[in-house]
């Protein structure tokens, strides 16, 4: 189990990077430069988190949940067949197919999540065009 978790950490460490928006060296770049750039990007996502209310933590949340439901009663079944003392039944065939759903859900949700909405990136982009931005892609 150590192991396991010691796995989802690093996961969730390598899924941390969030795609931001490129931005063309246009005239209105070059003139307020990269830092205000960044400030102006930081701020275009806030009013799009705020505006569009995305909670993908949620929903990765609801999803471990319903995988590690469905992994209980598949470790449940499968704990059933092989029900020997040597294999420890079904109660420890459903303890080991909730863990496998609800890990497999979670780590697969980090990396999802980090790709924003379609939704979001273009409010993100119409917010940076207003400011005299050209988006040029998500990296």
């Amino acid at each position: 189990m150590k192991k396991v978790l010691l796995i989802t950490a690093l996961l969730v460490l390598a899924g941390c990077s969030v795609k931001k928006p490129v931005l063309y060296p246009n005239v209105h770049l070059q003139k307020v430069g990269q830092a205000q750039a960044q400030l102006d990007i930081e701020d275009c996502c806030r009013r799009a988190d705020a505006y569009i209310k995305s909670e993908p933590g949620k929903k990765i949340a609801k999803d471990a949940a319903k995988a590690g439901t469905i992994g209980a009663a598949t470790g449940a079944a499968v704990g059933a067949v092989y029900s020997g003392a040597e294999y420890g039944g079904a109660g420890r065939g459903a303890a080991a197919g909730a863990a496998g759903g609800v890990v497999s859900t979670v780590t697969s949700g980090i990396f999802e999540s980090k790709e924003p909405s379609p939704v979001y990136q273009n409010f993100v982009n119409r917010c940076l065009h207003e400011k005299g931005y050209e988006s040029i892609g998500w990296q």
